[in-house]
């Protein structure tokens, strides 16, 4: 039996090491007992999988299902204070992240066209083309500038929008409510209140693109007849909110870890060749993603352990992306590791559908930031940065930066 490691109530996910680093707790755990019995707020006991290789098997194997409907949801850390749900979360049409089979191949395979690699690849040029502009734009403010308001978020943002058919000038009433709904701290009333302004917009949105279709995969989606509306609405809901929120919070966490590693930063503007695997690495040591929650279907062993029947499953993508028996110094940030491999994406059926998409916003939005501005820095020291802790995906809500010399 391996050694238990206490797990206080909640999941301990504050970065208290630094900003880029994982919980001490969390590497202790993982240390002693990658999957290890954890007690959520209620009393309720589940398990936390740390290790790479049972992160890996929880999410590759369908028994540990994604259904928030079978089990109750215990999030620890989402309403500090207030109870935790004491009922299961009702499944939401259209939303086949929390989808098992046969429901969430049927709706998947919808998408999969819309996002092969070849088809990103198609889309390479105009990706470059509007990191550019938003440069463009950058270059002609006064520095200091907040990099969020004007990279990292517009970028993704209007690529999305872009792809999906949604009005660029509509942003601000997505990113407000997307931003508020990914609030640890506040309460279910003004989440489900943020979320229930977004799906309104989007039922309204794709009822106007199934009558009139136009040139994006949301009129491509609308066309299918057997989809109804509140499928489509989900569906829009969750590209949307994944399409803009996670590449931005990786554009900007990755610039202020590129900006703390000033010789790593030198080498990739120096070679822009190593941007790939520096890509890469930056999802793997950053981890902007870091949690999910599965639920077992049967007594499964994993690890060593048997997780019972109806057992909420806590799965930290954080932990197994820095496990040292997957990576050799996993602390350390090397922008010449080949860090492919890594789950920052996910595994299994679920591994994100725009993961290429992704790539090329990042490979893109690196090579144009460094490129342009070769003296960027932060404006302020790096421990005032305001880190996104209270955000169930991590990253900064600002990074003040600026330059000395004229952006070309």
């Amino acid at each position: 039996m391996s050694p238990t490691v206490p797990v206080p109530h909640g999941l301990p996910m504050e970065r208290d090491a630094g900003p880029f680093d994982p919980p001490r707790h969390i590497t202790r755990l993982r240390e002693a007992r990658p999957v290890s019995p954890m007690v959520f707020p209620d009393g309720h006991e589940g398990w936390i999988v740390t290790g790479y290789d049972a992160v890996r098997q929880t999410m590759a194997d369908t028994r540990f299902s994604s259904r928030q409907d079978i089990g109750i949801l215990h999030v620890p850390y989402e309403t500090p204070g207030m109870p935790a749900p004491t009922e299961p979360s009702p499944q939401i049409p259209g939303m086949f992240i929390a989808m098992d089979p046969p429901d969430h191949p049927r709706l998947r395979r919808r998408l999969t066209g819309a996002f092969t690699v070849k088809r990103m690849k198609m889309l390479e040029e105009h990706i470059t083309d509007i990191v550019e502009r938003q440069l463009d734009e950058m270059a002609r403010r006064t520095p200091p500038v907040d990099l969020v308001k004007e990279f990292a978020l517009p970028v993704p943002s209007l690529v999305i929008c872009e792809l999906l058919g949604v009005p660029y000038e509509d942003r601000e009433t997505f990113q407000v409510n997307s931003a508020k709904f990914l609030v640890k701290d506040v309460s279910l009333d003004e989440k489900m209140a943020a979320y229930g302004a977004l799906t309104t917009y989007l039922s309204e949105l794709v009822t106007r693109k199934r009558a009139a279709p136009g040139d994006d995969i949301l009129s491509d989606l609308a066309r299918h007849d057997d989809l109804t509306v509140e499928e489509l609405t989900g569906i829009a809901f969750l590209l949307l909110l994944a399409g803009h929120e996670t590449t931005a919070n990786m554009l900007a966490l990755g610039t202020f870890a590129l900006l703390e590693h000033p010789e790593q930063l030198a080498e990739l503007r120096a070679d822009p060749d190593l941007l790939p695997d520096a890509v890469e690495e930056l999802m793997r040591y950053l981890s902007v993603v870091d949690v999910l929650y599965r639920y077992a279907t049967e007594d499964i062993e994993l690890g060593g352990e048997t997780i019972g029947k109806g057992s909420t499953v806590v799965v930290s993508l954080l932990a197994a992306n820095r496990d040292p028996r997957r990576f050799d110094h996993p602390g350390t940030l090397d922008i010449h590791r080949k860090a492919r491999g890594h789950l920052s994406f996910g595994h299994g059926i679920h591994q994100c559908l725009g993961q290429q998409l992704a790539r090329i916003e990042m490979r893109a939005g690196f090579e144009g930031l460094l490129r342009r501005f070769p003296a960027l820095k932060l404006a302020i020291p790096a421990g005032e940065v305001k880190l996104r802790t209270d955000m169930t995906i991590y990253g900064v809500h600002e990074l003040p930066v600026t330059w000395t010399e004229t952006a070309r």
